[in-house]
């Protein structure tokens, strides 16, 4: 989200002009933000992102697992949000739109100056009380570094996460296709 001012909305009314908005916005508990991506995100940012998809999507495929990069809504029922994220991966779960999914098993948030505080903070509270999730990464495009948060054992509160933070080289865990991504892999001829 950009710091633009929120305005005011309807779910009804953010779904039924959303397709037909000559930018991408997120709605979020009766507010719409508008999103940096139609502004035009760097050009780090946007291979990262394909980098991650390239690297995920023979796997997802092989499993039956649906992947997006940045144009496909994640709809959070309980906090009446809806988002695009970067990148995120569904498995094992219907769609139950065909404008948005509900049941993520990993989201990726790649940090650009105008929305770092929001992935850090509000979309981590949001993301983290989806009930499918296993894996939320949030990857910065001006340097090597990850921050990795898996659920652990039973996970369904703030505190069944774990946070590991990965800078320069590492590996990061996406147990829903039951495999890892590298640092590597991720920036190789981006940083």
């Amino acid at each position: 989200m950009t710091d633009a001012a929120p305005q005011a909305m309807s779910e009804a009314e953010y779904l039924r002009t959303e397709r037909e908005s000559p930018y991408k916005r997120e709605y979020v508990g009766g507010f719409v933000y508008p999103l940096h991506g139609q502004a035009g995100a760097s050009g780090e940012h946007g291979l990262i992102s394909t980098r991650i998809v390239g690297h995920l999507f023979p796997d997802a495929d092989r499993q039956g697992c649906r992947l997006y990069q940045s144009d496909m809504k994640l709809y959070i029922p309980p906090a009446t949000s809806y988002f695009y994220p970067d990148v995120m991966l569904v498995c094992g779960h219907e769609r139950p739109d065909r404008y948005y999914e509900t049941a993520p098993c990993l989201l990726v948030e790649v940090l650009s100056g105008s929305t770092a505080h929001n992935d850090r903070r509000h979309k981590y509270a949001a993301y983290t009380a989806i009930p499918t999730l296993q894996t939320y990464l949030i990857v910065s495009q001006s340097e090597r570094y990850v921050v990795e948060y898996q659920r652990t054992e039973g996970g369904g509160t703030e505190s069944d996460w774990q946070m590991r933070e990965h800078r320069g080289e590492g590996e990061v865990g996406v147990p829903c296709l039951g495999r890892s991504l590298t640092l590597e892999e991720m920036y190789r001829g981006v940083l």
